[in-house]
């Protein structure tokens, strides 16, 4: 069966020719993390994924989790193949030395991730969540949170969980009813209901720790009045062992469409017995530290989906190799011998539009993974700021605009393979699936686009979208003088119209309100998100063409890449214009229908 990854060529390409990624070993914190590290890491993380990950892709989501005697059970190989990825440190491989880590680069460790996604992102979300949850408690834990919730987690003992959603209220976080009464010993008694947790229950691990909004009593309404809480499956006793259940009760399988393989749960609190749980951070300032975990599980899903439209590409392209089919349309002998479908204009149409959506939403995160890296090492508070804000600015862009096209993505991979392609005889309608949930992860596609537009775009009197211009920018002068200046200047005049349409958008909010202003919110993350990714196939092909001395096997490898990129520019950036016009006129007859018009 094809292997499914982004192949060791393109890792390489994006980790070390564009991004560098070796010269971060020059900064104290990854000293050790040197090309041959890296490549050794990787080595590892591909054959994990491919021997004990992709195996059970298919069972995974035909045998999906099931409640038997009280307990959740999964498949026996989803246990196998997460021991083998803790038996290889990989929970801890963005952690310091001194916390038990590989203190590996996070770019390096978005790599790892990938490659796991790619293969069984079902299976892959248990260590995902929980890498997560340390993450948070590293910044916001309590020393004995630390000792025995991350510490645990950094070595694959323990799980982790995000609880936010509650069934009356979803995405609206203002409206959580989930309580925590302080017991006056510095622990609280936590009683209520959370919806759609991933990874809530299983036997994977001897425990599981939930990170829980709630509200503690008298808190003020709105999200203002949130607070966080650790609140582990089972209580520990006095040396950190789990012991008696801590009041979490299954209530029940929530059974989807795709990403079968992670159990996703109905919680109660407290309901038929104390729920114990303690403060992480401080009162009524959960969410911005449940944010931490949030922004980088967004990060995730987007690459995640990056990762299930390389996979589709991947399958759909060796289909394409291989199966035979039809003739030329200039072929004048009917006797003539099938040829391969790759032969056929539209299928080639098809690899291409896959190639870009899914490389170039591979590469812009793992730019933004190195950006993260460069953040926690920079010495200038300065250049800090200037690199949260980029990050803060282009994250909705990279979970929305990579999970949307990265499903089209996965559409034109199941139109290549024709009638095969909705079979469950191949992984392609499976990939489907699983990635159409990636658009509803972690914050819809829509609220991102808000966020975009209504908070992200003005943070620092636009200070962000400014210092996205210039590098946008620079690179399109860049692409003067290195034999691709029609692409240069097609990426400078896109990036223009974005500046005209965000100014216009800006003054229709001060003049009309909030609501005219993000009536065509999509649009606009859509708009930036084109400009942004044809930024990043511009720098991708402006190091191909450098480098296009190499061997003849590496020729083609980068003659593929400047391929995509100006299929992009061809395909897709003019779209940017038209987002613009309609964005600028403020046509939204969506908004002036009656309810019963629809």
């Amino acid at each position: 069966m094809t292997d499914p990854m982004p192949t060791a060529r393109e890792m390489e390409f994006l980790l070390h020719d564009w991004l560098r990624v070796a010269d971060l070993a020059s900064r104290e914190a990854y000293a050790h993390a040197d090309r041959e590290t890296i490549g050794q890491t990787l080595d590892l993380a591909r054959a994990l994924a491919a021997d004990r990950f992709w195996p059970h892709f298919a069972k995974a989501d035909a045998e999906e989790p099931r409640v038997g005697n009280g307990r959740v059970r999964l498949v026996p190989e989803a246990a196998d193949a997460i021991a083998a990825f803790r038996d290889a440190g990989f929970f801890g491989m963005s952690f310091a030395a001194e916390d038990g880590g590989l203190a590996l680069p996070w770019v390096v460790t978005q790599a790892v991730c990938t490659l796991f996604s790619a293969a069984n992102q079902a299976t892959f979300a248990y260590p995902f969540l929980t890498i997560a949850a340390a993450n948070l408690l590293k910044v916001f834990g309590t020393d004995a949170q630390k000792r025995l919730y991350m510490q645990p987690m950094i070595e694959g003992r323990f799980f982790g969980t995000m609880c936010l959603s509650e069934p009356h209220a979803g995405s609206s976080l203002a409206d959580i009813r989930t309580r925590a009464v302080p017991a006056g010993d510095g622990t609280y008694r936590l009683k209520g209901t959370k919806m759609w947790i991933s990874g809530g229950e299983h036997e994977l691990a001897p425990n599981i720790v939930h990170l829980v909004l709630a509200r503690i009593e008298g808190a003020p309404a709105g999200v203002k009045g949130i607070s966080l809480f650790a609140v582990p499956r089972y209580r520990l006793d006095a040396d950190g062992n789990p012991g008696e259940a801590n009041g979490v009760t299954l209530a029940g399988l929530n059974h989807k469409m795709g990403y079968r393989g992670t159990v996703n749960t109905l919680l109660n609190f407290g309901e038929d017995a104390d729920c114990i749980g303690t403060l992480v951070g401080e009162e009524h300032r959960g969410l911005f530290a449940m944010f931490h975990m949030m922004n980088e599980a967004r990060l995730g899903v987007g690459l995640s989906a990056a990762a299930q439209a390389c996979a589709g590409y991947r399958i759909s392209l060796d289909y394409a190799r291989e199966r035979t089919q039809g003739r030329p349309v200039d072929a004048k002998d009917p006797a003539a011998p099938p040829v391969p479908i790759i032969a056929h204009a539209d299928v080639r149409r098809m690899l291409l539009a896959q190639k870009a959506y899914a490389e170039g939403g591979l590469a812009l995160g793992l730019w933004l993974a190195r950006l993260i890296d460069e953040q926690k090492t920079a010495e200038d508070r300065a250049e800090r700021a200037r690199l949260t804000g980029l990050l803060d600015l282009l994250t909705p862009v990279m979970k929305a605009w990579t999970s949307h096209y990265g499903l089209e993505a996965n559409f034109w991979a199941i139109q290549i393979l024709g009638g095969a392609g909705y079979t469950r005889d191949f992984p392609v309608e499976q990939l489907y699936r699983d990635n159409r949930l990636n658009p509803i992860h972690e914050g819809t596609n829509g609220i991102q686009a808000i966020d975009l537009l209504g908070r992200k775009l003005g943070l620092r009197d636009g200070a962000d979208w400014r210092e996205l211009g210039k590098l946008v920018r620079a690179t399109a002068k860049r692409a003067e003088g290195g034999g691709l200046a029609d692409l240069g200047a097609a990426l400078a005049a896109a990036m223009d119209t974005a500046d005209r349409v965000a100014v216009t958008l800006a003054k229709r909010g001060a003049a009309q309100g909030a609501g005219a202003m993000l009536a065509n919110a999509w649009d606009f993350l859509r708009l930036a998100g084109h400009t942004v990714i044809a930024w990043v196939w511009l720098e991708q092909a402006l190091v191909a063409r450098a480098s296009m001395d190499e061997s003849a096997g590496g020729a083609t490898y980068l003659q593929g890449k400047i391929a995509a990129a100006r299929w992009f520019f061809a395909h897709e950036l003019p779209f940017v214009e038209a987002w613009a016009a309609m964005l600028a006129a403020g046509d939204a007859p969506h908004l002036d229908i009656p309810d019963d018009g629809f």
